[in-house]
């Protein structure tokens, strides 16, 4: 079996040597042996021990936890499991990084070419932030309820197709079209726009909305207030106390 020297584990592992007596110190890796001068020696089973705590570290772990899972009675388990946390740890973050990629997006738009930001523009993103959030968990709700009344359309469509039977899909075409409606209603009943010139918050006809293009970020409106015709940050109403 082949042994190695804290340098040679510290040059293998790309790591300094210091590090490799520091894990010695920290009781996280001993030498499996040492010589009578007092000088460490690593196994091959120590390098991969080594390189395994060096790939957790780099994975963000901390001291406390690899040395957890290293004593640990069944440290494979205890690994997969700390690894599941901490992927939903990176997830949550990942998910906050893309809601401020999303907000910066949405900053851009409400302030658009002018060449100087108002003042009542500043105040207002904090919150334009806040409700653009609750706009896109609406919209999820939108989208999966949506997909839910697209089943019975398919499964008409395919039974036209295979059998011939048109009725149900003629029969079902109207009500699937109405409760469209309602539910595109039901959304915009608390939404609101901010015009990107006078940022009034203004709240159009259902009709016009109907009418409009956009996504849950913004929509081409005119506004009521100035007349400024173009895409308007979508956000949510205020309650009328």
């Amino acid at each position: 079996m082949s042994k190695y020297t804290t340098g040679e584990m510290a040059k293998m592992c790309n790591v300094s040597v210091r590090t490799v007596q520091f894990y010695d110190t920290k009781g996280i890796l001993h030498p499996s042996e040492l010589t009578e001068g007092g000088r460490r020696l690593y196994t091959d089973d120590d390098l991969v021990q080594m390189r395994l705590i060096c790939m957790l570290r780099t994975l963000g772990l901390t001291l406390d936890s690899i040395q957890g899972i290293l004593k640990s009675e069944k440290p494979a388990k205890v690994l997969n499991l700390l690894l599941d946390e901490h992927t939903k740890q990176l997830d949550g973050e990942i998910k906050e990084k893309q809601e401020q990629v999303e907000a910066i997006k949405l900053i851009k738009e409400s302030i658009g070419d002018r060449e100087a930001i108002p003042v009542n523009s500043i105040s207002d993103i904090g919150v334009i932030m806040e409700n653009n959030k609750k706009v896109r968990k609406k919209f999820r709700k939108l989208v999966v309820t949506a997909c839910f009344l697209s089943i019975p359309q398919f499964a008409f469509i395919a039974l036209w197709i295979v059998k011939g039977m048109w009725i149900p899909f003629v029969v079902w075409f109207p009500i699937q079209t109405l409760l469209g409606i309602l539910l595109a209603k039901h959304y915009f009943k608390d939404a609101a726009f901010i015009c990107p010139e006078c940022n009034a918050v203004f709240k159009p006809p259902f009709s016009k909305l109907m009418r409009t293009s956009g996504t849950t970020k913004a929509r081409w409106l005119t506004c009521t207030e100035c007349g400024h015709k173009g895409y308007c940050v979508e956000t949510i109403a205020k309650e009328e106390t």
